[in-house]
């Protein structure tokens, strides 16, 4: 297994998440300071939209426009030209703050959600599809915290980090876009967040302590990714050749303390595999 130490590339934020690669720049939310943000050519923060219930989730329509999920009032938004306009409500499926999501060729949107209050008993918690069209049904049920998604270069693989069950779970995804054939894809020491494929098929995983782990289909670790003194939430493959591994890192408080303190961070490192499927 490779070792890899990741460098800070950006600072100052209050809880960086949801890193995406697209059109030759890294966008990201930034759950507290309620934006979402686009690294621009010359490395300057251009802000692509506010969001006032919390960003996390990023993807896009076939059309173009953006998909942000917006967290405390359960709702995915979509960018127009005129603004941000309610997409989908998903507050009839997830029974607590939505999170991370991934955005298919077709526009299908997977959704997670927290369950119940991080600290609370946890309760089984629902994935939500929302087609491109707005349309809202459930995807996949009995899931212990459905954070990060990813989905195969060949469409055909969705995996979900269940952050509380400690592990990535895979389904086969059809032509239609739904899911059958629910199996552990790898079970992970630590707490699985945001997730990002690769075009050996491996999917890159932020940990918490364990740090950011690349994990083959049955839960072989093939390399592992040491990050500075923050817990890795995410990560994504970027860059001209798609082998920067772009990780945000945050310190573990209470959205008070990180609005204050803006510690959040994102790291990178390169890696030997390019990155390939969904998010993108």
């Amino acid at each position: 297994m490779n070792s890899r130490k990741a460098q800070v590339w950006k600072s100052g934020f209050t809880f960086a998440e949801s890193p995406r690669w697209h059109d030759d720049a890294l966008w990201f939310s930034d759950f507290h300071d309620f934006r979402v943000y686009r690294v621009a050519g010359d490395g300057s923060l251009e802000v692509v939209v506010e969001v006032p219930g919390e960003p996390s989730g990023l993807g896009w329509l076939p059309d173009g426009r953006l998909l942000v999920v917006s967290m405390i009032d359960r709702k995915l938004m979509r960018l127009d030209p005129d603004g941000l306009k309610e997409h989908a409500d998903l507050s009839g499926i997830a029974t607590y703050h939505c999170n991370d999501m991934v955005v298919d060729g077709e526009g299908r949107a997977y959704v997670g959600n927290f369950g119940a209050a991080w600290g609370d008993t946890p309760k089984p918690a629902k994935l939500a599809r929302v087609d491109a069209d707005g349309s809202v049904s459930v995807a996949a049920d009995d899931l212990d915290f459905p954070n990060g998604c990813a989905i195969t270069a060949d469409g055909r693989t969705l995996v979900v980090a269940e952050t509380v069950g400690g592990r990535l779970t895979a389904f086969d995804l059809d032509a239609s876009g739904a899911l059958h054939n629910r199996r552990v894809w790898a079970e992970i020491e630590g707490t699985p967040d945001g997730i990002c494929m690769d075009a050996e098929g491996a999917v890159w995983v932020a940990a918490g302590s364990g740090g950011v782990l690349r994990v083959a289909d049955g839960g072989e670790v093939l390399d592992r990714v040491e990050v500075t003194e923050n817990t890795p939430v995410a990560c994504m493959l970027g860059g001209p050749d798609r082998k920067t591994l772009y990780i945000p890192t945050t310190i573990i408080a209470g959205p008070e303390e990180l609005a204050r303190e803006r510690k959040s961070k994102i790291e990178t490192v390169e890696v030997d595999v390019p990155g390939a499927g969904w998010p993108a």
